[in-house]
């Protein structure tokens, strides 16, 4: 029977406001950018031509609002986004260095976000979808994490493909010890995870982003997609690994780039049709050099959502080969 949804995803769903340069006077100026990882994510899949639906909390302000409508307008379902007048959208405050990449720093005691309970989700869209993503932001504080956990049980037990991008921000943990542990506990449940090299280095242990694939593997995930920035991806399954080289890109901004990767890498598995646990190793391959295109053009973008690239702009990239 088919799903109604090809991707849901639950998380955060917040305002980046990303550092644009100085005013008149010399203070730093920021950009209402619209983000939250599944929401990038889920919003590069619905410009692959997939249908996606997000699952989170908003607060009744006009942070929300703008998330809804923005999220609306890249065709991904808001039916499941709950509004609460009683906590504020949570927003990330992004400085860039020359180089485009990020630092971070969050307003969320307690944030929307966090404040999603197991009450408030709704199991049809959890049972409708092909493959369910989730990360680790609601994973971080109460009663979100317990719902996240629910959710993604819930979606297991319903057939659906579990996605997991672990996506640590250091600011929002009490400690790496307690972050590593809380993400550890969860990857028995995904079956294609998205990890950084940090953050893999973080979650086992080891020195080399290779040997720690390996060991992540073991909670037995069928594939470990582990992103090297400009360097691309390094793909780990039962059986083969290997490096699929990136696109080279003027970056302007790395905001959104490792959810745009993840996107593209998920909708060109969903192009397959296949049983994940007899794709082969070309398939995955192919997952990743799209996801690689994907993230090319969205660091030559400021923000998150705003530079989310289109279906044919990835697919032209990829015919340029």
């Amino acid at each position: 029977m088919a799903k109604k949804f090809d991707i849901a995803a639950l998380g955060e769903i917040l305002i980046d406001f990303t550092e644009t340069g100085t005013s008149g006077n010399g203070m730093k100026l920021f950009e209402q950018n619209p983000g939250g990882a599944p929401a990038n994510l889920l919003v590069t899949a619905s410009h692959m031509g997939y249908k996606t639906a997000i699952i989170g909390k908003t607060g009744a302000d006009m942070h929300g609002a703008f998330l809804k409508e923005t999220l609306k307008k890249e065709g991904v379902c808001t039916d499941y986004i709950i509004e609460d007048n009683t906590v504020f959208t949570t927003l990330a405050f992004v400085a860039l260095n020359g180089k485009g990449e990020r630092y971070f720093s969050f307003a969320r005691k307690p944030g929307a976000d966090t404040c999603l309970s197991v009450e408030e989700l709704d199991k049809n869209v959890l049972k409708n979808c092909q493959i369910f993503h989730f990360g680790s932001l609601s994973l971080t504080d109460e009663p979100a994490r317990t719902a996240t956990i629910e959710a993604v049980k819930t979606a297991k037990e319903a057939g659906a493909v579990i996605s997991f991008d672990p996506n640590y921000r250091k600011p929002l943990w009490k400690n790496e010890s307690d972050a590593a542990e809380t993400i550890k506990s969860v990857m028995p449940y995904a079956d294609l995870v998205k990890v950084s090299d940090e953050e893999s280095l973080l979650l086992t242990g080891e020195k080399d982003y290779k040997k720690a694939a390996l060991t992540l593997l073991q909670a037995g995930a069928h594939i470990i997609a582990t992103t090297l920035g400009s360097e691309g991806v390094y793909l780990a399954g039962n059986g083969y690994s290997g490096q699929v080289p990136g696109f080279k890109a003027e970056v302007t901004d790395t905001t959104g780039a490792g959810d745009s990767f993840w996107g593209g890498f998920l909708s060109k598995y969903l192009s397959f049709q296949a049983d994940i646990k007899n794709m082969q190793w070309e398939k995955w391959k192919a997952c990743a050099e799209y996801g690689n295109a994907a993230a090319s053009l969205c660091v030559q973008k400021r923000g998150g959502i705003p530079a989310i690239p289109l279906r044919k702009d990835v697919e032209n990239i990829l015919n340029r080969q």
